[in-house]
């Protein structure tokens, strides 16, 4: 696989919450990875998508959506961010096509602190005319110094493969990390509990979808191919509890169902799934809850 002419390396996407890092991260790879909501801060850990390719490798690194701070999980997931951009090749930062916000020049500034080529990535440029979505790439390229400049919709552009090539071409000559048929460097209970909290997020609304943790405490291979999974599903109230069940459970098998049919279609098998709701007071800032729930410092 590797050769002479072969590159390989890792690239980051950063930017705020929100902006599509995930959705681009699994149309690049071809295949989901990261979970995706509408809701701010859904991805919480740094997940790493492999993108294959005949001339290289790209390890690219999904990470949390850049904000303020409000607990120790904002905390941790605004370290995963700086961490990240301090160990790769490449820095892709991405924005929405509207204008540049105060959130946008803060992490900007964070950018120019840090060495690797960095390319500008305008996102969801399906919402606006071509004109604006031109107009708003000028805006966000005076903020620093990129290598290049994409205007793309990871929803909806059927091609993205003028970016794959040109992170291919900023990469070094090197073998690759990974063999040809991995796609994550994350384990599949990671996966599967990202799968279930997606699901839960999507049913949820206000405060609750930002209480929700998911923990996998039981993976038992049975005979017959099927793979029973039990997981424990972490809130903060008694209410959140109540509203994460639904009345005579409806909501949490309802979320059950729906992630289950995507997990058989990872693992490849017939799953059975249970889920259950545990009260956590207050995990988002606890430190020992936090390293229990696999919210670990890796500094």
């Amino acid at each position: 696989m590797s050769g002479d002419a072969f590159r390989s390396g890792f690239a980051v996407l950063v930017g705020r919450p929100n902006v599509g890092k995930s959705t681009l991260l699994n149309r690049l790879v071809g295949q989901k990875l990261a979970i995706v909501t509408e809701k701010p801060q859904t991805t919480r850990n740094r997940i790493a998508g492999v993108v294959h390719r005949p001339q290289g490798q790209i390890v690219l690194v999904d990470t949390p959506g850049m904000h303020r701070p409000r607990n120790r999980l904002g905390e941790y997931m605004v370290g995963v961010v700086r961490r990240a951009m301090r160990e790769v090749e490449i820095l892709l930062f991405v924005v929405e096509a509207v204008a540049p916000g105060p959130g946008d020049r803060y992490l900007a500034d964070a950018l120019r602190e840090v060495s690797p080529p960095k390319l500008l990535v305008v996102n969801k440029a399906d919402l606006v005319s071509a004109a604006a979505a031109t107009c708003i790439a000028e805006e966000y390229r005076s903020l620093g110094d990129f290598q290049a400049t994409f205007v793309i919709s990871a929803l909806n552009d059927p091609d993205l493969e003028h970016l794959v090539t040109k992170m291919l071409e900023l990469l070094p000559k090197g073998p690759a990390y990974f063999p040809p048929d991995v796609v994550t460097d994350q384990p599949e209970r990671f996966v599967v509990a990202e799968l279930v909290r997606e699901k839960l997020m999507l049913l949820t609304r206000e405060e609750v979808p930002h209480a929700l943790a998911v923990k996998i405490e039981e993976w038992t291979e049975r005979p017959g191919g099927v793979v029973l999974i039990r997981a424990t599903v972490h809130v903060e109230r008694h209410s959140q509890k109540k509203i994460v069940i639904g009345q005579g459970g409806s909501l949490l098998k309802q979320a059950g169902q729906l992630a289950r049919q995507e997990i058989e279609a990872l693992l490849g098998t017939r799953v059975y799934l249970e889920l259950w709701v545990k009260v956590n007071p207050d995990w988002r800032q606890r430190q020992a809850a936090l390293c229990s729930l696999g919210y670990h410092d890796e500094s």
